[in-house]
């Protein structure tokens, strides 16, 4: 018999509670009872995004949500920002030029966080600059950019600031109101602790001031239809109900834990998967002060092919971690410290990580990793 474990950075395990809400009977959605199931995930989604602004809610993965803004914000022929330091990131521009948007895009190093000084010049010897496009955690790298100092930088521009927080919503500090994150997107499979199908954007004063100038063509994703159904406490469009009704569940469970606890808990996950493969003679990709605490992205040795280590994780150990992306395909692996996952996972891990070098023929010592790791979730 072979037991799974999830510990990819999306999708990320379910709590029972969450399934248990997923199988229950359908209600309508054009019914006072749907438009308080509405208005509590609202409450909710403001609690985890810390915001005062509007929280949409689209039936689309994430990256749905990241199309919604750039269809929103621009017009074909405007400049924006992108930062380009990972998969990710080059989605941001990718879906940029499907829309005629014209991108200047910062490069930076896979591994490595982006210089807030380096956006602060391009956006001062480039006044065109509508917007900029940038992640809290690049899941592909496991690196975590500065929001906080690059919302300083652009606050007082004309320029607004859209954050990918997909992988970082309740794994990592969020303040978009205190940030000057004009927008954020997310999606339901990481850190809510849901399966696919949901991604919110949160949208300021200042983002609608260019939402309403722009020229873009949208219909699905038109945040002024969304702005008038949810100032009814409705949808526009059929929503995903069960998943909604799910969202509940999760942010209560995040509620009773608090932010805060839940922040610490990911932190020490992550410490633990750092020293862990540290003391397995790996490397980080990510430096010490550039590393995300929602995911962890380790460097493979020399002739360890990472898509047959991820392959026989998965398949035969039943253990589901995430290898590399683009140019770091089958050159990392990626375990994930987020939602759903607790301590002994993580342990369970280490422990099956630790068994597949060994088959492979890397050298160590065997239980150097898991020690390192119970040290400091001890």
């Amino acid at each position: 018999m072979k037991k799974n474990y999830l510990l990819t950075p999306g999708p990320t395990p379910l709590p029972t509670c969450v399934t248990e809400a997923l199988a229950r009977p359908i209600i309508h959605h054009r019914t006072p009872q749907f438009r308080a199931i509405l208005q509590q995930a609202e409450d909710g989604l403001k609690y985890v995004f810390n915001t005062k602004n509007d929280i949409f809610i689209f039936s689309s993965s994430g990256t749905g949500a990241m199309e919604a803004a750039v269809a929103n914000l621009l017009s074909p022929g405007e400049v924006v920002l992108t930062i380009e330091g990972g998969k990710f990131g080059q989605r941001w521009t990718e879906i940029c030029q499907a829309y005629n948007v014209r991108c200047d895009v910062i490069e930076v190093e896979w591994g490595r966080a982006v210089d807030p000084k380096e956006i602060e010049r391009r956006i001062r010897t480039n006044p065109e600059i509508k917007a900029i496009f940038t992640t809290l955690c690049e899941t592909s790298t496991g690196v975590v950019n500065d929001i906080e100092a690059i919302g300083r930088i652009v606050k007082d521009s004309q320029a607004i600031l859209v954050v990918d927080a997909i992988s970082s919503l309740c794994s990592l500090p969020l303040l978009t109101d205190t940030w000057s994150c004009d927008m954020v997107v997310a999606g339901s499979q990481k850190g809510l602790m849901l399966p696919p199908g949901l991604g919110f954007i949160s949208v300021s004063p200042k983002a609608w001031n260019l939402i309403n100038k722009s020229k873009n063509p949208r219909y699905y994703f038109d945040l002024g239809v969304a702005k008038k159904a949810l100032d009814k406490t409705d949808t526009p469009f059929t929503p995903a109900i069960s998943l909604i009704i799910a969202l509940n569940e999760a942010l209560n469970m995040i509620r009773q834990e608090g932010l805060e606890n839940i922040f610490l808990r990911c932190k020490k996950m992550a410490e633990a998967t750092r020293q862990a493969a540290r003391a397995l003679g790996l490397e980080l990709l990510a430096s010490s002060s550039d590393a995300s605490d929602a995911v962890t992205a380790i460097r493979l040795p020399e002739g360890i092919d990472g898509q047959a280590l991820v392959k026989t994780m998965r398949d035969i150990y039943g253990v589901a971690i995430a290898g590399g992306q683009g140019v770091l395909k089958g050159r990392i692996i990626r375990i994930a410290h987020m939602g759903y996952i607790g301590e002994f996972d993580i342990i369970i891990a280490i422990t099956c990580l630790e068994k597949v070098l060994c088959q492979l023929g890397y050298k160590f010592q065997l239980g150097a990793g898991v020690k390192a790791a119970q040290k400091i979730l001890q």
